[in-house]
């Protein structure tokens, strides 16, 4: 039997295709590797749509009065969405952003995926709690609605 077999039950796994690896990262059959990429894959899915959130809101809600940076006399106002921000945003700017994300990766979570459910912080607010109820919903967004 292939190894690939013991991720069949998993969350996500959804017929017609069942579990699917194009890479083959699973084709060893390691239950904690497993576990570790889903952990680091529900982590940077939210991250995603939270950085999805950042792009979107300044446009709709307006952006920050003040100065991004005093000494260069850059206000919010002046950074433009997208990747033209990229220049016009100060280094130190940048370092800011470098270190918050950082402390994101190395903070809280890092090692949820040994020893519990990853992504279970205990908001239920999207999920039910009805059991066949919360595993469709669970299984469709792939675990991001723990």
């Amino acid at each position: 039997a292939s190894p690939l077999r013991a991720f069949e039950g998993e969350l996500g796994v959804q017929a017609p295709v069942g579990f699917w690896d194009p890479l083959g990262l699973s084709k060893d059959g390691n239950m904690d590797n497993f576990k570790r990429r889903r952990a680091t894959e529900i982590k940077h899915g939210r991250i995603s749509m939270l950085a999805t959130m950042g792009y979107i809101t300044p446009e709709l809600t307006g952006k920050f009065p003040g100065y991004i940076s005093n000494s260069l006399s850059l206000k919010f106002a002046d950074i433009p969405s997208g990747l033209s921000a990229i220049a016009k945003v100060p280094a130190l700017g940048w370092a800011q952003v470098v270190a918050y994300c950082g402390f994101c990766e190395l903070s809280a979570g890092s090692e949820d995926w040994k020893s519990g459910t990853p992504g279970d912080y205990g908001f239920k607010v999207l999920t039910s709690d009805d059991p066949a109820e919360k595993e469709k919903k669970l299984a469709a967004s792939g675990g991001l609605l723990r």
